[in-house]
């Protein structure tokens, strides 16, 4: 009975493991792959930014190389080489990850060739060449590193504002300046063409700027973060200040200021390149705060996982455990004494189960060969 009872138990034991081990097994699992796809994600994300951070020097070298082109000096700027280089650097890093290494070899190539460029138009037209690969390069990285999915707000508008907005911004504004000087060295009977291409500057440049302010102000209104706002607001002011006198220097519809909107491209392009680096340092920490809390996660859920299956054999365990409890609380018995011997042999003070031999009683059906004998001398 008793081990028909054990054998019960220890089979509804099994099968309670079991009915909590698979869902738990089970969601663990799914827990894990979300976690290992967020982490990879986010992981591939802050390759992305680390590519866009060294593109941004590489922009802005591009578009002095074609102020200073235009101007007739025919030496590149001291700081397109080491932009070069360190583009360079990266994508044979992360190039093969971000599928980036054929375009970053066709634009190398083609910056290269840059200085054998002649004759002011030509030498901006092989510039807007560049820079517009320089700007389908930004977005490539972008999109291969998956930033344009990303799931928070504020990072979706921030990476909107540096990879595609700010880049946009450095190269129409500065193509603007230059179609403006461009402008006073020809004669008025080829001014047309550049005239034209002037004026769309001009409206591509007010576009970029409406929506750059509109990203970084929903990325500030959207975020969490304690420091986003306060890193952002001088130097979207400082950006502001320089597209008023930019414009102003252009005056759409009438003369362009040359002078006026060099001093203003040069103060522009300054407050760019310190809103590029503090959009992109906070996008970078943003995605640093989010790998934290996933690997918090993946510990908390490694803990869980090691409480289940603790949980588990113990559960299994504990029924051999409480066995062997019971059988060494229990009296070992002779080997081959039954219970009935071993009961008689206890009995206090019966004649029967004494160890006295002459206290034993004579077994009443036995033959006695000297009753006759004594009956006979009696008689």
């Amino acid at each position: 009975m008793n081990s028909r009872r054990t054998r019960l138990g220890s089979a509804l034991a099994v099968i309670l493991t079991v009915l909590v081990l698979v869902p738990t097994a089970v969601l663990f699992g799914r827990v894990w792959t979300d976690n290992s796809d967020k982490r990879g994600s986010t992981e591939m994300e802050k390759k992305g930014v680390e590519y866009i951070t060294a593109l941004t020097p590489l922009v802005n070298a591009l578009a002095e190389s074609q102020s200073t082109g235009i101007q007739g000096v025919s030496k590149p700027p001291p700081t397109l080489a080491p932009a070069v280089a360190q583009v360079s650097a990266v994508d044979a890093k992360l190039g093969a990850e971000l599928r980036t290494q054929d375009r970053w070899a066709d634009l190398k190539s083609k910056i290269s060739k840059l200085p054998k460029v002649t004759g002011s138009v030509n030498i901006l037209n092989a510039h807007v060449e560049v820079t517009d690969l320089t700007l389908a390069l930004y977005a490539a990285v972008r999109r291969n590193a998956e930033l344009n999915r990303d799931p928070d707000g504020d990072i979706s508008n921030l990476q909107q504002a540096v990879a595609i907005d700010m880049p946009t911004t450095v190269v129409r504004v500065n193509r603007m300046g230059d179609y403006a000087n461009l402008l006073q060295g020809l004669p008025a009977a080829s001014r047309g063409q550049v005239q034209a291409q002037f004026g769309h500057e001009v409206i591509a440049v007010q576009d970029s700027v409406k929506q750059l302010t509109e990203n970084l102000q929903a990325a500030v209104d959207d975020t969490k973060s304690q420091t986003l706002s306060g890193s952002l607001v001088n130097s979207l002011d400082s950006f502001r200040r320089g597209v008023e006198s930019m414009s102003r220097g252009a005056n759409p519809g009438g003369t362009p200021n040359a002078a006026t909107m060099s001093t203003a491209q040069s103060t522009l392009q300054t407050a760019l390149n310190s809103l590029s680096g503090t959009t992109l340092k906070e996008t970078d920490r943003l995605l640093d705060d989010r790998l934290s809390s996933l690997n918090y996660r993946r510990t908390e859920a490694v803990i869980m996982g090691a409480l289940a299956l603790l949980l588990v054999l113990g559960a299994l365990l504990w029924p051999s455990f409480n066995r062997r409890r019971e059988t060494e609380a229990s009296p070992e018995r002779p080997v081959g004494e039954s219970t009935r011997d071993v009961a008689m042999s206890n009995r206090s003070g019966s004649p029967y189960g004494s160890p006295n031999p002459y206290d034993q009683a004579p077994g009443y059906g036995d033959h006695d060969q000297t009753r006759r004998e004594r009956s006979g001398a009696i008689r």
